[in-house]
């Protein structure tokens, strides 16, 4: 079984002065905190609950995906 840790984790600054976390490989995979460290600890919750809602529906988590970090130009 997946765990958080085989997924890249995005977490980055919103506008409104807090901080979302997203798993890119899954769309409904997403949280938010006042803190960095408080948005992945709530992802972390989001991702087990969607983990169960797969595993109920026998369905597999989709496959990490890779990451292209580019300054538009």
């Amino acid at each position: 079984m997946k765990s958080l840790q085989d997924y890249t984790v995005v977490i980055r600054p919103d506008d409104n002065g807090t901080f979302v976390a997203y798993v890119p490989a899954i769309s409904s995979c997403h949280a938010w905190g006042r803190t960095p460290d408080e948005a992945r600890t709530e992802l972390i919750y989001v991702f087990e609950m969607i983990q169960e809602e797969y595993a109920e529906e026998g369905r597999s988590l989709p496959e990490n995906v890779d990451l292209v970090i580019a300054n538009a130009s």
